[in-house]
């Protein structure tokens, strides 16, 4: 037991701690009934909380249903800018009522895509950028994680940091069943977007494909997530993956660039591209292996969509391939 007699548990553990940290050079703060100590003997407060030093670039294209959320989501970093690829809609106005920067993006059809476009043309205050969708908002545990590795500063090394997605399907947060990772906080000039051979491929036009940037450097793997809670319609959804499966048949039918693609994913993405009957395997490792049943009918609903994904790209992949040999 610490403390003197008569004084309450907490207050003998908040006196002690007080007293050890001022012997460390820390100086105590309660914060919701924890203690916490500022460096230098000075009390931390609300006020010494200091923004992120990460400038947010979010990706957008007529996003006005959603980015006014995403962007009041962000008020922890210290700069956020909106590159917007001409919308038509208001979402260039909200941004900017909500008080970012609006940098406009418009395609040339040529390398640069439009992400490594802002590593190389957009002013930021910070060297360490992260990039987001709209319908993207860092979650609470993912702030204090940040805020953990950023209160110094990354050993010198560090250059990238992958970030797990929570996604939002049929109206339900998915927990279980296939999870995607992204290398979306990078450092500048450490990291580049590759440039493949597929500004003729349908689908994927201005946006780089599904590949991760490369790393010039240790990258990271981060603990907490990103939620994406796209509030389209789920008929977006689809709409969306079959223009994605224009582009990965269109890769796939060309075995030299399908090779340079696999040769840039990750380890399991490099190992599910070899595998045969894509649609069937997914449903099992997304559904059984990987647990999706837990998240409900949403789940379900899920597996069933992204296998449906791979079963197009294997009917469209076929079919160029066979054009390809009548032609």
């Amino acid at each position: 037991m610490c403390g003197s007699r008569g004084e309450s548990g907490e207050a003998r553990c908040a006196r002690e701690a007080h007293v050890a940290g001022r012997r460390r050079g820390y100086t105590c703060r309660r914060d919701m009934g924890r203690q916490s100590f500022a460096k230098g003997g000075k009390p931390m407060t609300n006020e010494a909380v200091r923004p992120l030093p990460i400038t947010v670039l979010v990706q957008t294209k007529n996003e006005a249903v959603g980015i006014g959320k995403c962007l009041q989501a962000l008020s922890d970093f210290s700069e956020v800018i909106v590159v917007d690829s001409l919308s038509t809609d208001d979402t260039a106005s909200i941004a900017r009522r909500s008080g970012a920067k609006v940098v406009d993006f418009d395609w040339n059809g040529k390398y640069p895509k439009k992400k490594q476009w802002q590593l190389e043309n957009v002013p930021t205050a910070n060297e360490w950028v992260l990039f987001i969708d709209a319908d993207e908002t860092p979650q609470a545990g993912l702030v204090k994680e940040l805020r953990n590795i950023f209160a110094g500063s990354p050993e010198p090394g560090i250059v990238a940091f992958d970030i797990g997605l929570d996604y939002v399907f049929a109206g339900r947060v998915l927990r279980h069943g296939h999870r995607v990772t992204k290398r979306c906080l990078v450092r500048k000039g450490f990291v580049r977007f590759p440039v493949m051979d597929d500004l003729t491929a349908p689908g994927m036009g201005e946006l780089e494909g599904h590949y991760q940037p490369e790393a010039d450097g240790a990258v990271l793997r981060l603990t907490h997530r990103i939620l994406h809670n796209d509030l389209d319609p789920v008929s977006s959804w689809f709409a969306r993956h079959n223009k994605y499966s224009d582009w990965e048949a269109h890769l796939r039918s060309r075995r030299d660039v399908q090779a340079d693609v696999r040769r840039r994913r990750s380890r399991q993405g490099r190992i599910f591209d070899a595998v045969p009957f894509k649609p069937l395997v997914f449903f099992v490792y997304a559904y059984i292996l990987r647990a999706g049943f837990r998240d409900g009918r949403a789940g379900f609903d899920y597996a069933v969509a992204l296998a449906t994904y791979y079963w197009q790209i294997g009917l469209k992949t076929r079919e160029l391939r066979r054009n390809r040999v009548t032609q």
